[in-house]
């Protein structure tokens, strides 16, 4: 494969972002993974690097429009074709809605979806010139419904489902492959490992969601015939409840 791929939201090596970076690095893209921390890129760098691909790191704050802009003036400085545009930004945390600030409820909206809006902006022209490309987003099943202590989670996610849906209709006949995909489970990352470790031990084998296979479906996502495209998928441990 040959081309550039953009990865923003690309956190902890053993993340969703990182292990997407890996794999399309490994199909022979040239891949540009953007993030807040440039320690975690270069980790993940240093992966790609190390299994033979391409990849460079570009520190950036998503709800910024500037850093965004600036982001993808790298990407139009390579001057070769982008293949994929992937949101994977995000963040979570249980509060009561009654302890819930107007500035924490924004926060988490312009993480969640307004930086979405602002990747979409800057990707779209560049991907509808070309007459292909795929624009995913990572999503969670809070898209989908509101539980107690997670107001906040629900709003932005159900935001960037939307949005992805109105991208999809809008822009699928001018060749751009939209796609959402919704995280319906535990990860087995870091933060998980560091943090809930006898969680994820009482979830037994193959009762979280792994990184790599939710980067397969990426993949299979970007392969797919235009004559049969998905457009919202759903990942979720086969023990999870739904």
């Amino acid at each position: 494969m040959s081309g550039t791929v953009l990865i923003l939201g690309v956190g902890a090596a053993a993340g969703v972002g990182a292990a997407v970076a890996r794999k399309f690095a490994g199909a022979g893209y040239h891949v540009m993974i953007a993030g807040r921390t440039l320690e975690k890129l270069n980790a993940t760098a240093a992966d790609i690097s190390a299994a033979g691909g391409s990849s460079e790191s570009i520190v950036a704050d998503v709800t910024s429009q500037e850093d965004q802009q600036r982001v993808f003036e790298f990407v139009r400085a390579r001057n070769e074709s982008l293949s994929a545009v992937i949101y994977n930004a995000g963040s979570n945390l249980p509060i009561k809605f009654s302890d819930l600030s107007p500035e924490q409820f924004e926060d988490f909206w312009r993480i969640g979806c307004f930086g979405a809006f602002l990747t979409s902006r800057l990707a779209l022209p560049l991907l509808c010139e070309q007459g292909k490309g795929s624009l995913f987003f990572t999503g969670a099943s809070a898209s989908l419904r509101g539980r107690p202590n997670f107001a906040h989670f629900a709003v932005a996610k159900a935001g960037l489902r939307n949005l992805a849906q109105a991208l999809a209709r809008e822009y699928g006949p001018q060749g751009v492959h939209v796609a959402h995909v919704i995280i319906d489970g535990v990860v087995n990352g870091d933060i998980v490992r560091g943090r809930f470790a006898d969680y994820l031990e009482s979830l037994g084998d193959d009762g979280a969601l792994d990184p790599d296979a939710i980067a397969d479906a990426f993949w299979a996502l970007h392969t797919q015939p235009a004559s049969a495209w998905t457009h919202e998928l759903d990942l979720r441990p086969y023990k999870e409840s739904w």
